[in-house]
Formats: C-alpha cells, sequence, structure tokens
C-alpha cells in the first residue's frame, strides 16, 4: 500500500472526526487521533484502525492550551516524522441557549477551542509543512458548520459565531500559503446524525430537523469525512480557499 503520509485529526475520537480517522488509514494514511478527554472512544478508533492493518496512534491534548499543542505535534512529529496533513475537527457547541442567556465563559470556551485551537493547530501545521521552512507542503481541512452561514439564531449564535471565524482563518492562510504548497479549505457540515446533538442537550435533534433539509434526511459522519479525504487528496490539486457544504441542500 502506498502511504500518503501522516494525518493529524484533531478530536478524532468521535463523530465527523472518527470517521475521518478510519477512513483516512483505509485510504493509506498513518493517523493521529487526538482527543481531549475520552481517551476510550480514541484508543477505540486506533484498536479499530490497528485491526485493519493500519498504523494509528491516540494522543491526548486541549486544543485551546499552547502547551498541549505543542505537545502534540511534538508526539506526532515523533511517532510519525513529517507531517503531511491536518484535519483541524475539534469543537465545541457550548450548549444552546439565546445570547441573552449566555455566559461570558460559556463564549470564550466555544472560542477557544474552536477558533484558538484551530488556529494554533493550523500554525503549527505551517510550521512544518511550509516550502519556505524546508517543509515539503501538505493540506488542512477545516471542519466548519453550516450555522456559520444560517447563524443558529434561538439555539447556538455562540457556535455559529465561532465557524464562521473559522471559515475566515480558512480563506486567509489559504491565500498566505498558498505558494508555500499548503492547501487550506474548510467543509461545512450540516445536519449531521452525531452524539454532538445529544451533548448539547437535544439528543432527537437530528430528527426532529431531518424534514426541513431539502434532501429529506440528516446526513452521516462517513459522508463528511468523504469530502474531507477528497479534499486532502491529489484530485483536490487545483482546490484552496473553498468551503464546501455537506448539508444536504441547506
Amino acid at each position: 500500500m502506498t502511504v500518503p503520509g501522516a494525518l493529524l485529526v484533531t478530536g478524532g475520537g468521535r463523530g465527523i472526526g472518527a470517521a475521518t480517522a478510519r477512513l483516512a488509514a483505509e485510504r493509506g494514511y498513518v493517523v493521529a487521533v487526538n482527543y481531549a478527554k475520552d481517551a476510550t472512544a480514541a484508543e477505540r478508533v486506533v484498536a479499530d484502525i490497528r485491526d485493519n492493518c493500519g498504523a494509528a496512534i491516540a494522543v491526548q491534548a486541549d486544543v485551546s492550551v499552547e502547551a498541549d499543542v505543542m505537545r502534540l505535534f511534538a508526539t506526532v512529529e515523533r511517532e510519525f516524522g513529517t507531517l503531511h496533513a491536518l484535519v483541524n475537527n475539534a469543537g465545541i457547541t457550548g450548549g444552546f441557549g439565546r445570547v441573552s442567556e449566555l455566559s461570558a465563559d460559556v463564549v470564550e470556551r466555544v472560542f477557544a477551542v474552536n477558533v484558538i485551537g484551530a488556529f494554533l493547530c493550523a500554525r503549527e501545521a505551517v510550521r512544518r509543512m511550509s516550502t519556505l521552512a524546508g517543509g515539503e507542503g501538505g493540506a488542512i481541512v477545516n471542519v466548519s458548520s453550516r450555522a456559520a452561514r444560517l447563524g443558529g439564531p434561538g439555539e447556538w449564535v455562540h457556535y455559529a459565531s465561532s465557524k464562521g471565524a473559522l471559515d475566515s482563518l480558512t480563506v486567509g492562510l489559504a491565500r498566505e500559503v498558498a505558494g508555500e504548497g499548503i492547501r487550506v479549505n474548510g467543509v461545512a457540515a450540516g445536519l449531521i446524525d452525531t452524539d454532538l446533538h445529544a451533548e448539547a442537550g437535544k439528543p432527537t435533534r437530528a430528527r426532529d430537523l431531518a424534514s426541513g433539509i431539502p434532501l429529506r434526511r440528516a446526513g452521516t459522519a462517513s459522508e463528511v469525512a468523504e469530502a474531507i479525504l477528497w479534499l486532502l487528496s491529489p484530485a483536490a490539486s487545483y482546490v484552496t480557499g473553498a468551503t464546501t457544504a455537506v448539508a444536504g441542500g441547506r
């Protein structure tokens, strides 16, 4: 099997991150599965990959903490060598609530993980991938949300706003490093049937809202993972600065 290289998936223990890690391993990547708290879930993904003759490791790190991010990238580099791809997937919703009900602590935590975390990981990836720094180039995919365009009124304007910032990072960074062998793109996930909804307090949300999607159903984590892997691949070699909606037409 030809190995495309080393891939780091942040928040890779569950949902879209886990589906991406598993699919990437099938496509020949060696995969670092990052997690913040749930070691059991991350190790389960790693075990699945290894059971299918792939190579993977689980690495704990809170991406909102700079020291953790530095350790995360150093560990991946030590275990797998050159980093070729990054999927900035780690994110939290902060739960449901109107803007008038939100505490500063909730908003700060959402932006710390979803924006600062993605920024720090992208920075470390660029430092290693950039041809200006002696790197071999690479690809970054930021996992965003259609909420960035829809706004999330009455539910999670705070989450939607953080994803809007992530979309800006995608465009700006893509243009900044396009001449350095690095492509940066995003995937805007729509209503996807993962445990994100239950964690935010509405376990039936995906099912309840499915009728409002033009395709009349919620999407799956695997469908988002397919888009991510395409953006990482040579098939998307002329695509950078784009955020692709995987949202059933919503």
